[in-house]
């Protein structure tokens, strides 16, 4: 495996209220992949987001990690995302300043043999397989449940006038449960998280196309650069590992 992340405040937000990171467990074979985008006035989303990966790391250092197979991965991971939530939530409680902030989150363990997602939100999973890029999460949005339910088309979703509506997040109220997804690796699979900062201005073919011909940081950068290119109104932020590399690096820009 080898993984690139980076996180862009765009062309017009004054503030980055996306955050991201890769965390490594070498001895375990594992890794830890964390994208999240924040929402709340007066910076809140910024603090939630944050506070949301901070709260996800330590217990990645801090617990002693079970998981030698899929289902523990996935209860694991499970229960770390509920934590973190509840963490954020009563920290914003607290905080006259802070009451109702919130984040997505899109959280991915990795190893060897199998990957495990967790999501809250609308931020984003994808799993590119020999030039077949498939988005395997569903949107936690008014948008998303209108798509699912055949009364919008995606295209039309794109331009809804209420597209930011968010119907789960992290940090809103007490125990939100995420969404798990998981699955063995295929040959020369490429997983990505990311932001709709990325997906409102990035048609999923041209995130095909562009990680189907070399997954590299520079990729990474071009994604970003071309959301940027049209608008670039929104924070963008990516995370991929790529399965296909025998040799765990990274990179953060």
């Amino acid at each position: 495996m080898r993984y690139f992340y980076r996180s862009d405040k765009g062309k017009v937000r004054e503030i980055n209220e996306d955050a991201a990171a890769i965390y490594e467990k070498p001895a375990a074979g594992l890794v830890l992949a964390i994208v999240a985008d924040g929402m709340g006035g007066h910076q809140a989303g910024d603090v939630a987001s944050k506070m949301a990966i901070e709260k996800l790391l330590e217990i990645w250092q801090n617990d002693i990690l079970s998981v030698s197979d899929k289902d523990n991965a996935e209860d694991w991971l499970k229960n770390a995302v509920i934590q973190a939530n509840n963490h954020v939530y009563e920290y914003a409680q607290s905080k006259r300043s802070l009451k109702g902030m919130g984040t997505t989150i899109v959280a991915s363990i990795c190893s060897n043999d199998y990957f495990v997602i967790a999501h809250i939100g609308d931020s984003r999973a994808y799993l590119l397989n020999q030039d077949q890029l498939q988005q395997v999460t569903a949107d936690h949005s008014l948008v998303g449940e209108l798509v699912r339910s055949g009364q919008l088309s995606e295209e039309d979703a794109l331009v809804h006038p209420r597209k930011n509506v968010i119907l789960k997040a992290l940090g809103t109220e007490m125990d939100v449960t995420p969404d798990i997804y998981s699955s063995q690796w295929q040959t020369s699979s490429v997983l990505l998280l990311c932001t709709d900062g990325l997906t409102n201005k990035v048609s999923d073919k041209e995130i095909q196309q562009i990680l189907g011909k070399e997954c590299t940081q520079q990729s990474i950068d071009q994604l970003i650069e071309l959301a940027n290119d049209r608008g670039g109104e929104d924070n963008i932020t990516l995370a991929v590992i790529n399965h296909q590399m025998n040799k765990v690096g990274d990179s953060n820009c």
